[in-house]
């Protein structure tokens, strides 16, 4: 699989695909570990059993055609130029979602997208940093695009594109538009 209409240099122009994975998160750091992954590697899944979330929870993708994936990014940057990057993630979701949708999501901070108070998606943002300089940016984002059942857990405080909205999202096409994005703002903190 690649993804269509990519117009970047590096991000994104690895793209590991799996149907099914523990976390597309979990996955970029085993391949850290192993030396097996090169920089703009994405790493994309249709189900998550086991997804990362923030503070040690759970991300659930338990069903096929939600938003999935994590970025593996070597920046070789000092960490203050990264400052503000999940906010500024979050706001190029949003800002997708705006152009392409004409959906107005929120942000609730520090890294979580809302609809109406209900969460949509969440944004993970892990480092390796050596000396002030960060070494390893590793970005997992998960978005409730599909997602029609909720466990008690999470009813009154979760939601999806699709309840709300009936639009499907392609996510091929979301993941692609991020990258487009994003690599520019990488470029932009780095050089």
């Amino acid at each position: 699989m690649q993804l269509k209409n990519l117009k970047t240099k590096f991000l994104g122009r690895n793209l590991i695909y799996h149907n099914k994975l523990d976390s597309t998160q979990s996955e970029i750091w085993r391949l850290i570990k192993k030396d097996e992954i090169i920089n703009g590697t994405v790493v994309l899944a249709d189900i998550q059993t086991d997804g990362k979330g923030t503070h040690g929870r759970t991300w659930y993708t338990d069903e096929e055609n939600n938003i999935a994936f994590s970025l593996y990014i070597t920046p070789n940057c000092n960490i203050k130029k990264l400052d503000g990057i999940t906010l500024k993630i979050a706001q190029l979701i949003i800002g997708i979602f705006k152009d392409q949708y004409n959906i107005d999501l929120q942000i609730k901070l520090p890294n979580d997208i809302v609809f109406n108070g209900k969460k949509i998606g969440g944004i993970l943002t892990e480092t390796q940093i050596i000396s002030e300089v960060v070494k390893y940016l590793v970005i997992g984002i998960g978005i409730n695009t599909n997602k029609q059942s909720f466990n008690d857990e999470i009813r009154n405080i979760a939601t999806s594109i699709r309840k709300e909205f009936n639009i499907n999202v392609d996510t091929q096409s979301f993941v692609t538009e991020f990258c487009n994005r994003f690599e520019k703002e990488i470029f932009k903190r780095t050089n």
